[in-house]
């Protein structure tokens, strides 16, 4: 069953990959007393998620910022080094948080997982959108379909907020 609107995030603890090397960190803590903005893609480097998911986020991530959003995270189903090479070379350092989830731990907490096994890409996060107030789902679209870019875009973050 998926996470819904009143629902807290999962208890999931991630591993991230920065300056000081590979570091756990949980899920309540990056949580914990902020307004947060959640978007999860189903891949770094894929198609939709690299070319149109992120890019809408970065253009928009002041006026997000604006509405009171203290973090704004993209999660998916890929290792440390991935996700953050994939904010290196995206512009996403500094502004967006990437958030690894290389086992599909976190995912799979929240039931958001699908098999894309039928396409070489294993467990994967589906495409969603969230708005998280001190761990609590206040806010969520989840789109239909990996490849789909509607109800989880930054204009739909932002007339949610």
């Amino acid at each position: 069953m998926s996470i819904k609107i009143g629902d807290k995030i999962p208890q999931v603890t991630l591993k991230v990959f920065g300056a000081s090397g590979m570091t756990d960190v949980k899920t309540k803590d990056i949580f914990k007393g902020k307004k947060v903005v959640l978007f999860g893609v189903p891949g770094a480097f894929t198609p939709t998620c690299a070319q149109q998911h992120l890019p809408d986020y970065l253009k928009n991530i002041g006026d997000i910022k604006d509405k009171g959003v203290d973090e704004v995270i993209c999660t998916a189903v890929n290792d440390p080094f991935v996700m953050h090479h994939w904010e290196i070379v995206s512009g996403a350092n500094g502004k967006i948080t990437m958030l690894p989830d290389g086992n599909g731990d976190f995912a799979k907490a929240m039931g958001l997982e699908f098999d894309g096994s039928g396409h070489g890409l294993g467990i994967r996060s589906k495409r969603y959108m969230m708005i998280v107030d001190k761990g609590v789902v206040k806010e969520l679209e989840i789109e239909d379909s990996p490849g789909a870019l509607e109800a989880s875009a930054a204009g739909i973050c932002l007339a949610k907020l």
